[in-house]
């Protein structure tokens, strides 16, 4: 029987290409789902993201029994976990954008603005850029990040607490982080799905992934 992909809807996300892209990667049952109960029994999880921190994680939250599901989901369940831009931020404890706000708090850090050494360099950081996988050797994410060019488009970027959370780094006028991993938990800065053949071999591992 297909594995079941909870692809979580909640209005912030660019879905249909995200969904486009898992099954071009070869996901066969994509449930596009705001339901917890769908989310609750998926065998794995992508919360997409676009946006502000804070609008973002309101309307997760306004979702009834949402955020519950997800977390028995995949801290008690073990559920592997994508998350893509903004939800790939919402891991983190807070976000500082029109203030502070609360964020999932699976992955310890915060999010801020991109604040270039460079005045040259310009934000939002958008376009093609390198991804250079940070090696933790035994971490159950090793491998599925390689080296290679992704899409970006963000303006804030995740500043994770633990160095041994950063999955990948990207350089835009300073380091900044391309992905963060822990346990069964991968969350991308860039967009797999504009991201061509890098984007979906990266989806394919994601699908295969056993953490």
């Amino acid at each position: 029987m297909a594995e079941v992909l909870a692809l979580v809807d909640y209005g912030a996300g660019n879905l249909r290409s995200v969904a486009n892209a898992l099954k071009a990667a070869g996901a066969e049952g994509v449930a596009v789902t705001a339901d917890p109960d769908v989310v609750r029994a998926a065998d794995r999880i992508v919360l997409p993201g676009v946006g502000a921190f804070k609008a973002c994680i309101e309307a997760l939250e306004a979702v009834p029994g949402l955020v519950a599901a997800m977390r028995e989901r995949v801290l008690v369940g073990g559920a592997p976990f994508l998350g893509i831009c903004v939800g790939m931020q919402l891991l983190a404890d807070r976000g500082v954008e029109h203030g502070v706000t609360p964020g999932l708090g699976w992955i310890g850090g915060e999010v801020r603005l991109i604040e270039p050494t460079d005045p040259a360099i310009k934000v939002p950081h958008m376009g093609w850029n390198d991804v250079a996988p940070a090696h933790h050797a035994g971490a159950p994410s090793a491998g599925l990040i390689e080296p290679g060019e992704a899409y970006f488009l963000h303006s804030y970027h995740f500043v994770p607490e633990a160095g041994a959370d950063v999955a990948a780094m990207t350089d835009h006028g300073g380091g900044i982080v391309a992905a963060v991993a822990r346990e069964n938990i991968l969350g991308v800065q860039f967009h797999p799905e504009k991201s061509q053949s890098y984007g979906l071999e990266l989806l394919a591992r994601f699908l295969e992934w056993k953490p």
